[in-house]
């Protein structure tokens, strides 16, 4: 199965989940992108990597790499493998330097020692269709949507369950563009229950 090299886009606060994150993801060489939720920890130990932040004593993450590293461990790519029910998984390819082991992992965690290991993140075509957002189809459809009078767009929101298609898919374009991410993931999931 051919995987798909995914880089970090970016990071927001979740506004429905209290203390959640949504970790954005974007298809390399592409425009696809896979919004995560995950936890205000992991949130938190992401950040601090990107940032090039040290702490005072060893954050879990940076632990786990210390471990590693005196074992002669190494992470060589992290693969989110598998998206069921609204959930990811993720596995951690490490190696010894003989052998060649798969580790199940939780995808934030697996985000987290990605950075701290500097290896590459992958996913599958199959997840993409799943889960991914195709940024450049969405900007399509809204171009090819003839509404030339901006008062009759309604102003109170929709329920995604009562909204059409075609307000779906404008919803999801208007939440990417101002960053909320959680809200474009459940309009995603939403649009993928008609499907």
């Amino acid at each position: 199965m051919e995987k798909i090299r995914l880089d970090i886009i970016g990071m927001s606060y979740s506004q429905s989940q209290s203390g959640a994150y949504a970790l954005i993801l974007g298809e390399r060489n592409g425009n696809r992108r896979l919004p995560i939720i995950i936890g205000g920890f992991e949130a938190q130990s992401i950040a601090i990597e990107l940032e090039k932040i040290r702490t005072p004593r060893p954050l879990t993450h940076d632990l786990f790499k210390a471990f590693a590293d005196v074992y002669n461990i190494e992470i060589s790519e992290v693969i989110i493998s598998k998206f069921s029910e609204g959930v990811f998984y993720a596995k951690l390819i490490c190696s010894d330097g003989t052998n060649i082991q798969e580790v199940d992992s939780r995808t934030s965690d697996a985000i987290a020692l990605a950075l701290r290991f500097s290896c590459p993140v992958y996913t599958y075509e199959s997840i993409m269709t799943a889960a991914g957002i195709l940024m450049e189809e969405e900007a399509e459809l809204l171009k090819q949507h003839d509404d030339p009078e901006p008062e009759e767009m309604p102003e109170a929101p929709v329920l995604f369950s009562e909204a059409t298609m075609l307000e779906l898919k404008e919803m999801l374009q208007s939440a990417i563009e101002n960053e909320e991410y959680e809200k474009a993931s459940n309009i995603r999931d939403e649009i993928n229950k008609r499907k």
